[in-house]
């Protein structure tokens, strides 16, 4: 049960190699947890088209998973989702990822509690080795057999753990780490057996954020960043040990994108006017960089390519430099979409009517590449996903489609 720094090392690597230009990648990956391998938004993926015409990409399947926000993780095969259906039921969904063929289901209680947005499934399913970890809003996590949907474990963190709900309740996606599945629940952080559920440690618990444990290094430091309601913590993998904090408070509480990570340099972003702001860490002390209001990223999170941001400032789709955070451009015509990108720079992004748009990372100007409506008009805040020559997208009510991207397809 430990985070070696030659581990964080290879993910950083792999980050690094993903991120550069013109370098070629294997044909295929899978994308076994929200953000994928790299927990950045990046696909180390190159060897798939987007020249599909008039017509658009060529649907393999559909799927109707219930209301929700989960994205879909890809392995071994299978895609996992999750929606809830009838207002009560949670469920956690296994596709065949060639056929869209459902190889199993499984369903649990939990309200939909809608407040201000549609309710229904928040986290993402994390697939590691033959398991599948999930969370509930409500703080149900489950370590299910990924073959055969048979529950393994289970906790529930809220009503038997005493962990509280914060205003619209858990939805972080775990991180495995070793032995280790950590969650962004508490103070700052919680980690437990994934074997068997039993708690390794905790910071406390108070109310957390909404983002998903990002692992990195910073300062020299290996280390995984939570974000509770109003700070961002650095903690240490082992024990959970605070390494550093710097206060980031909103109105109301929402932290919800994840921080992008390059060395000691943490760039972080959220909504409802908030702003982003990069921030320095060095000694276990943080100093702000620069602050503004240029993207203000309520519900997904952004990624970064050559030193250049992309998100959504709200409504408005942004560039903005990372280093000193001037804007570059912005686009109007996407509403307030989710996106990804692969490793050779291509943004893929959903907007909030259903359509697929692949754009060029160009600081110059939002280069459009192609655009396809391959969903019903309908809110997609929920991240796109590049595998295996496939594109996986969904929108709020459930509505699930996979469309054929492979240099195979016709």
């Amino acid at each position: 049960m430990y985070f070696t720094r030659q581990r964080v090392h290879a993910l950083t690597i792999t980050a690094a190699m993903c991120l550069a230009a013109g370098i070629p990648a294997a044909g295929g990956a899978d994308w076994p947890n929200y953000r994928g391998p790299t927990h950045d938004g990046i696909s180390s993926e190159t060897d798939w088209q987007h020249e599909w015409g008039s017509s658009g990409p060529a649907v393999l399947w559909r799927q109707s998973v219930g209301i929700g926000f989960s994205t879909t993780a890809v392995a071994n095969g299978r895609a996992y989702t999750m929606g809830n259906i009838d207002k009560n039921t949670d469920v956690i969904f296994c596709f065949d990822a060639d056929t869209g063929k459902e190889l199993w289901r499984h369903s649990y209680p939990c309200p939909l509690e809608p407040k201000w947005y549609e309710g229904g499934t928040l986290s993402t399913p994390t697939v590691d080795g033959g398991n599948v970890y999930t969370l509930s809003k409500m703080g149900d996590v489950f370590c299910l057999d990924a073959a055969t949907g048979k529950v393994i474990w289970q906790k529930q963190l809220n009503k038997d753990m005493g962990f509280k709900l914060p205003e619209w309740h858990f939805s972080s996606s775990a991180l495995v780490v070793d032995d280790m599945l950590i969650l962004n629940i508490g103070t700052a952080g919680l980690a437990l057996n994934k074997k068997t559920g039993e708690r390794i440690w905790d910071n406390g618990k108070d109310k957390c954020g909404y983002a998903t444990p990002v692992p990195c290094e910073v300062d020299g430091q290996p280390c995984i960043i939570m974000t509770s309601e109003a700070t961002f913590f650095g903690v240490r993998p082992t024990d959970g040990a605070k390494l550093w904090q710097f206060p980031w408070k909103t109105n109301p509480e929402v932290n919800a994108a994840d921080p992008l990570v390059v060395d000691s340099l943490v760039f972080v972003t959220s909504g409802y006017n908030r702003g982003c702001a990069l921030m320095k860490v060095a000694g276990g002390e943080v100093s702000k960089v620069w602050e503004n209001k240029v993207m203000a990223m309520q519900i997904n999170c952004p990624v970064l390519r050559d030193g250049y941001v992309y998100g959504f400032d709200e409504q408005v789709f942004k560039c903005l430099k990372r280093d000193d955070g001037a804007e570059q451009w912005r686009d109007k015509s996407l509403g307030k979409g989710s996106l990804m990108m692969s490793a050779d720079g291509r943004l893929i992004i959903m907007s909030d009517k259903g359509e697929l748009v692949i754009a060029r990372a160009d600081p110059q100007k939002f280069d459009v590449l192609a655009r396809a409506q391959i969903l019903p008009s309908g809110k997609c805040w929920t991240s796109p996903v590049l595998a295996n020559g496939r594109i996986y997208a969904r929108n709020t009510k459930g509505d699930f489609v996979c469309v054929d991207v492979s240099k195979r397809a016709d």
